[in-house]
Formats: structure tokens, sequence, C-alpha cells
């Protein structure tokens, strides 16, 4: 059998779940300046909190095993999901304390249900916390995903929640763009490819902004086995930095990028 079982998991969530919602209008730009959108956060605590530190923290647990027991987790929490219809998403992260930068899973699901429309994002706040700033640049993406996907019912409720090996915390921008690939690809049901990651900042019209830190990501996702790093446009050579020099010694592409579009392309497959 499974070291966690399902009934452990239920009994877990049923003693250790609250739901807030919180308006978002003042954590972003332009995605929060609309006062009909709203971020939930469905917040776990107590026993339910120190059962993902023991999944997530496991070295010998591997990573899909993790996201699936974090699946089920959330199933037990009544919200309607499948493996298929996740999109898992790579963020790259750094801390002040190492240059050995930071990895996370972002998974984000869509039920499609009528009701609540427009449609509603919610956190779920388990083995990784975010920020203000990175919670607005999730905001402000979600946003810019609904408007860049006219042809979609944009009602239900789409539900996000961070997957690290242990419990982290990360604030900052910088995930802004590699999150709109997300929402994107979510509401067309498409798919990120294996091995890409994106950095950088969600700017007005799909720009792609600098973000700090980079050889420091770029290592975190060499430690994942990522081959191909995906940088905003003008980033590669710094006064700090030669990103194609420490591509080469781990084995990693870096590529640049200007808009969401370009990204996406390169992520998935497919154009927007």
């Amino acid at each position: 059998g499974l070291p966690v079982s399902s009934r452990m998991l239920k009994k877990a969530v049923q003693r250790s779940v609250r739901r807030e919602s919180l308006n978002v209008k003042g954590f972003g730009r332009k995605a929060l300046g609309n006062p009909t959108s709203h971020l939930s956060r469905l917040t776990f605590h107590g026993s339910l909190e120190r059962l993902f530190t023991i999944l997530l923290g496991d070295p010998t647990m591997p990573r899909h095993l993790a996201i699936i027991y974090i699946l089920i987790a959330t199933l037990l929490c009544g919200v309607p999901v499948s493996a298929d219809t996740v999109i898992e998403l790579p963020v790259l992260a750094a801390i002040r304390q190492n240059n050995l930068g930071v990895f996370e899973i972002l998974m984000m699901w869509w039920d499609k249900k009528p009701e609540p429309n427009p449609v509603q994002l919610q956190w779920l706040l388990a083995g990784v916390r975010l920020g203000n700033d990175h919670l607005g640049a999730m905001a402000q993406a979600f946003a810019y995903a609904v408007e860049r996907t006219p042809s979609v019912q944009h009602s239900g409720t789409v539900s996000v929640q961070g997957v690290a090996y242990r419990p982290a915390g990360s604030d900052g921008p910088s995930a802004g763009a590699a999150m709109a690939v997300g929402f994107i690809a979510m509401f067309k049901g498409e798919h990120i490819q294996r091995g890409i990651a994106l950095t950088g900042t969600i700017e007005p019209e799909g720009q792609i902004g600098p973000v700090g830190y980079l050889p420091d990501k770029i290592r975190a996702a060499a430690r994942e086995g990522y081959r191909t790093v995906l940088v905003p446009r003008g980033q590669i050579y710094d006064a700090r930095w030669n990103l194609n020099e420490l591509g080469l010694q781990l084995n990693v592409t870096v590529k640049e990028v200007d808009t969401i579009d370009e990204a996406y392309q390169l992520m998935t497959g497919q154009r927007i």
C-alpha cells in the first residue's frame, strides 16, 4: 500500500482546513484594479501542514508521488480535479541565505463550473507560502490570461497550489510571466512541456520584464533536471554574471524572450 493512506489524508484535511476570501484590490497593478477580481485563500494549518512537510520534505519521495498525494488531499477537500487537467508550472526563486536558488511547482486547475461568474481565483496554502508581491503578480497574470482567451467561458473557480520538497516561502513579481503562461495553457486546455522553465515579470501589453538573481535560479532549475531556462531579453550578460557560461557549466540552455507569446510557444509548442 501507499505510505500515506487516503484515510489519513482525509482525516487531516477535515480537521485542518480554513477558507478565507480576500479582495485582491491593491495587491498588484492592472489586474487588481478590477473590483470584481477576488483571490480566495484556502489555508492549511495544524496537522495537514505537518503532513505536507513530511511528504515534501522527504528526500526519498519522488516529486511525482508528492504531487499525487497533494492531489488526493485536494480531492478530499471537495475540489473536483483530475491529474489530466492540472498544469504543473515550474517556478524559480532565490533566497538571500545562499546562491543555490529555490525550485517550486505551482499546480493550477480549473473546475469549469457555471458559478461563480466571473471566474474566481483561489490560492491553496500548503507547503509553499507566497508574499503579497507574488500574490499580486499571480492576480495580474490571471487577469492577463483571461484577457488573452476571449473565446473561453470564464466561470467557476481556478485553484493554485505550490509544491516544494521542503516548506518554502518566496515573494516578488519574478514568476508573473510564468504564471501568465500557465493560466493561458490551463484555459486553452494545453500543457507545459517538461524540462523548460521561465523567469520574468509580466509587463503591460504582455512584455516580459527583468528580474534578479538569475544565476541562482538557473542553478535551481539544473538541480531539478531542467535543461532550458527562458530569461528576459537583455539579461544573459550582466556586470554580475554570464548566463551562457553558467549554462555550459550546468548543461542548461539559456534563451532570451521578449513576450508572453514567445515564451508560450516555447513552453507549450502552441501559439496563443
